[in-house]
């Protein structure tokens, strides 16, 4: 049966963050994920997961200034200061909350360029930056037997990001080749950017390090909606994958509630 994870960030905001580990295991939970644990104290955090029998499945990165509009690092040239003081404030959190992984979020790249080419140049430069940032951070993960995860998102939530496909996800996999650098297939995301979910997966599936959930398109619960949810899990069960489904959706009204979906599947 699919391992799921609740998603803190998302779920069970009727309550303040570091009571939604006690909801999340109250709830059947036994791995939740966030977007970012920098507000806390990494003792803190920890010690909720201990409290609770939780395994921390996943966090970011720092983004850079999120109040102001950022949305990470990686592919923003000027920035690599920045990106790599991000990577070891990140290393340290994992370490405190005994967490695999780590995704790096790209950022947003600049408005409209002037003409096609300085956008094709500034283009080729952040994926240079990219790059380059990405198999640092990559290295320094893996002295600490982390994995690195990289995330196309789509471009209707988020204009501007420097990775929306997964082909291209995988195009930056292979020309990093550094082992232990994976990327995130958040089926909402795909749906949206690439459509034909499972072939997908098949296509990539031993380049995926992580999968996430959200129904498509309001990003709700996984119970509506146009992708088969029922159907991709029973797929990933019975084609033996052993990861995490984090649940990364926006409930519909309470968290507990639209929890059915979830429950039904406990019972099975």
């Amino acid at each position: 049966m699919p391992r799921f994870a609740a998603n803190l960030s998302m779920m069970f905001n009727e309550v303040p963050f570091m009571e939604r580990f006690a909801r999340a295991a109250a709830n059947g939970f036994a791995g939740v994920e966030f977007l970012f644990p920098y507000d806390f104290e990494p003792a803190t955090i920890a010690a909720e997961l201990r409290r609770h029998g939780l395994e921390q499945v996943l966090f970011n990165l720092p983004p850079g200034d999120w109040a102001a509009g950022e949305r990470g690092l990686a592919a923003l040239p000027g920035r690599e200061a920045d990106f790599r003081e991000s990577v070891d404030t990140a290393i340290r959190y994992a370490k405190a909350l005994d967490c695999p992984r780590l995704h790096a979020m790209a950022g947003l790249l600049p408005k409209a360029a002037a003409d096609d080419v300085s956008r094709e140049t500034f283009n080729t430069v952040a994926r240079e930056v990219y790059l380059e940032n990405l198999r640092f951070a990559a290295r320094k993960l893996a002295e600490h037997n982390l994995t690195l995860l990289i995330e196309p998102i789509n471009t209707r939530d988020m204009p501007g990001y420097f990775l929306n496909h997964q082909a291209d996800g995988h195009a930056i996999l292979k020309e990093l080749n550094e082992p232990n650098v994976k990327v995130q297939m958040d089926f909402y995301h795909t749906q949206i950017m690439d459509g034909d979910i499972w072939q997908t997966y098949q296509r990539y599936r031993d380049g995926v390090g992580h999968i996430q959930i959200a129904g498509v398109p309001e990003r709700h619960e996984p119970d509506s909606g146009e992708v088969n949810y029922p159907w991709l899990f029973e797929q990933l069960d019975e084609n033996g994958y052993d990861g995490w489904l984090g649940c990364e959706y926006r409930p519909r009204h309470d968290t507990e509630t639209g929890l059915a979906w979830y429950r039904a599947w406990q019972q099975r």
